[in-house]
């Protein structure tokens, strides 16, 4: 993310610089969804730059989050947990318009109750700092 921000112009290094954060699923809903109104912003203003710069951070917290879902090193449920993160940004990058009904959908499946029920009950944490930074 440093390497991004670096390449960016001010107000973009401002308003994306702590964006970037998937620790719990809340937290990715929030990422998402700030990256959601900055694009919505920088698009009335047919500001193409902020739109793509808000589209490589999610692209950066796809890449990220899949490279701890494939990483052995990792516990399984977090891994699991970094999988689905990663499906999330994937959505959204894809098609940003349907991710909010796509989000409640899955959301009401059981597979994500599972997951949930390992974040909050503390299964999902490693003591360490994710690639998010947190």
């Amino acid at each position: 993310m440093k390497r991004l921000l670096q390449e960016m112009e001010m107000p973009y290094r401002e308003a994306l610089r702590d964006i970037l954060s998937f620790s719990t699923f809340a937290r990715t809903e929030q990422t998402i969804r700030s990256l959601e109104n900055l694009c919505r912003n920088y698009r009335l203003a047919s500001d193409k730059k902020g739109v793509e710069y808000c589209r490589r951070v999610a692209f950066l917290g796809r890449q990220r989050a899949e490279l701890i879902s494939r990483n052995r090193k990792v516990a399984p449920e977090k891994r699991l947990h970094k999988k689905e993160v990663a499906t999330w940004f994937k959505i959204w990058l894809e098609t940003p318009a349907l991710f909010d009904d796509w989000l409640s959908m899955r959301k009401d499946t059981a597979e994500f109750r599972e997951l949930l029920a390992f974040e909050s009950g503390g299964g999902l944490k490693s003591g360490g700092r994710d690639a998010s930074g947190n």
